[in-house]
């Protein structure tokens, strides 16, 4: 047993040895500039390496916590974690911003960040790029969405991202409606009549003016039929060719595209320092 202690101790010392031998993992950003740590986050960002950026866009308010290049970095950082498919960190991030910099020239995009976090949430790779009904998506996502944008349209009227923030509601609404249509749909094929003709009352009641209402009107027609109750559905179909003949139900859809993608801000004119 002594002979096995003994060992032990040289073979101790040969594992503190190599130790030592290993390389020091270097800090490459131990000597960086506020303007350096911006400039290398803004090139990864450039490049698409969005864990990079996050990286140095967080070191560089961690070492400079005040000026220019922190109150950038803030907002920006919150655009790296949506592009890095990690919208909890973005909109904590953008949340972040407002409660810091309400008054900030540029917090109208924090908010509008928000909202384009949310439009975008649960697309899978697919969906990014083939077209797909994005009314069957989650609808509490949805209404997130809607509310970011509306915050947004209320507080900011004549920021520069109002306009696309009000077109995307539009849109968001009409994906409400027919959300509803489509459980309306599924309660039709299961003989749920009374649960059918529900959905489709909340489409006509609080989603007027989107092109799921005729739909919802032609549903509770049949649904009310199935029911046996004759007034309700004679008053689904009066309505229904009331309106057809007015033309009040021919309704656009509307689309929407990513028309900001990463915005370069400028107002700090950071990229030209």
């Amino acid at each position: 047993m002594k002979r096995f202690r003994t060992l032990g101790v040289p073979l101790a010392l040969l594992l503190l040895s190599a130790c030592s031998l290993l390389p020091e993992q270097v800090d490459e950003t131990k000597d960086w500039s506020a303007q350096k740590f911006y400039k290398e986050a803004s090139s990864a960002m450039a490049d698409g390496n969005y864990e990079k950026a996050i990286e140095y866009y967080e070191g560089l308010e961690s070492r400079y916590p005040f000026g220019q290049y922190a109150i950038q970095s803030q907002l920006d950082v919150a655009y790296a974690y949506y592009k890095n498919d990690k919208p909890e960190s973005a909109i904590a991030a953008a949340d972040r911003f407002i409660k810091l910099h309400p008054r900030n020239p540029h917090v109208d995009y924090a908010y509008y960040l928000k909202g384009l976090v949310n439009f975008n949430r649960n697309l899978g790779f697919i969906q990014r790029f083939v077209p797909t009904d994005t009314s069957q998506r989650d609808p509490v996502t949805t209404l997130s969405s809607f509310n970011d944008f509306a915050e947004l349209a209320r507080r900011f009227p004549d920021s520069e991202y109002s306009a696309d923030a009000r077109l995307r509601m539009v849109y968001l609404r009409n994906n409400l409606a027919m959300n509803e249509i489509h459980v309306a749909r599924y309660y039709m094929k299961r003989g749920a009549y009374l649960a059918a003709a529900n959905r489709c009352v909340t489409v006509v009641e609080k989603y007027q003016r989107t092109p799921s209402v005729k739909e919802a009107l032609e549903i509770m027609t049949v649904a009310y039929e199935k029911l046996g109750m004759d007034n309700l559905a004679a008053d689904a179909k009066r309505v229904l060719a009331d309106n057809l003949q007015k033309g009040t139900l021919d309704i656009p859809e509307v689309e929407v595209e990513d028309s900001y993608g990463r915005k370069i801000w400028d107002f700090l004119e950071l990229d030209e320092n």
